[in-house]
C-alpha cells in the first residue's frame, strides 16, 4: 500500500474506524503531519478536530532520553524509572519544564490561535499522526490525553512499525493501523507526497 497524500491516508484510515462513528469522537492530530490525516478522519466519523501538542522533557545531558513530558493545561507526566536512574533533582526537572513549557505555549498559539482547545474529558479520543516509527510521541500524547480525563483513547495511524504497535498497546485502549510492514525504513516511504507542512497549512486545515 502506498498513500498518495496525507489526506488520502486519512480517508483510508477512517475506513478502519467506522465502529467509532456513533461515539462522536474527538480527533486530535499531532502537528504537523498528523493534522491533515486527522481532519479526514474527523470528517468521515463526524467527530471534532483539534491538535494535541506535547513536549518531551529530556535529560539536560541526554535530551533524547525523556524523563517526562508536558501538555496543555499544566499537565506533566514523569518517567519515574529514568528520574531514579539518572538521579535528577526536582530543580533540574523544573528548569527543563519551564523552557519546554514556553515552547509548547508558543506552538499552541501559532497553530490554534485564539481558539480554545476542545476538552477531551469523558470523550472517546483518537490520537492521529501520519505514521509512527518508534511510537514515542504517540505514547506521550496518550498520557497527556488521559491526564486530561479522556474516557477512551484510540491511537490511529495510516502506517506503523511493529515496534511502535507493541509499545502503544500499554498506552492506548485500542491501536488501529491498516499498514504495518515487517520493516519500516521511514514513515515517508509510505507516501508519494510527504512534503513538510507549514504552520499555515496546519492552521488552514484546523479552521476548515
Amino acid at each position: 500500500m502506498l498513500y498518495a497524500t496525507r489526506a488520502e491516508a486519512g480517508r483510508e484510515l477512517a475506513a478502519s474506524l467506522t465502529h467509532l462513528r456513533d461515539t462522536t469522537p474527538l480527533v486530535l492530530g499531532l502537528p504537523r503531519g498528523g493534522v491533515p490525516v486527522a481532519a479526514e478522519v474527523a470528517r468521515a466519523l463526524g467527530g471534532d478536530l483539534d491538535v494535541i501538542v506535547v513536549r518531551k522533557l529530556g535529560l539536560p545531558w541526554q535530551p533524547e532520553l525523556a524523563m517526562g513530558a508536558i501538555g496543555e493545561g499544566g499537565v506533566r507526566v514523569l518517567n519515574a524509572d529514568v528520574i531514579a536512574q539518572s538521579r535528577v533533582g526536582e530543580a533540574v526537572i523544573a528548569q527543563v519544564e519551564s523552557a519546554e513549557r514556553r515552547e509548547l505555549d508558543r506552538r499552541v498559539r501559532m497553530l490554534r490561535g485564539d481558539r480554545p482547545g476542545v476538552s477531551p474529558a469523558g470523550r472517546v479520543v483518537l490520537i492521529v499522526d501520519d505514521g509512527m516509527a518508534t511510537g514515542a510521541t504517540a505514547a506521550v500524547a496518550c498520557r497527556v490525553a488521559r491526564a486530561h480525563g479522556a474516557g477512551r483513547i484510540v491511537v490511529a495511524m495510516p502506517v506503523s512499525s511493529e515496534e511502535a504497535m507493541t509499545r502503544l498497546e500499554d498506552e492506548a485502549d485500542e491501536v488501529v493501523c491498516p499498514l504495518v510492514p515487517r520493516w519500516l525504513g521511514g514513515v515517508g516511504g509510505a507516501y508519494r507526497d510527504f512534503h513538510q507542512l507549514t504552520d499555515q497549512e496546519v492552521r488552514s486545515t484546523l479552521c476548515t
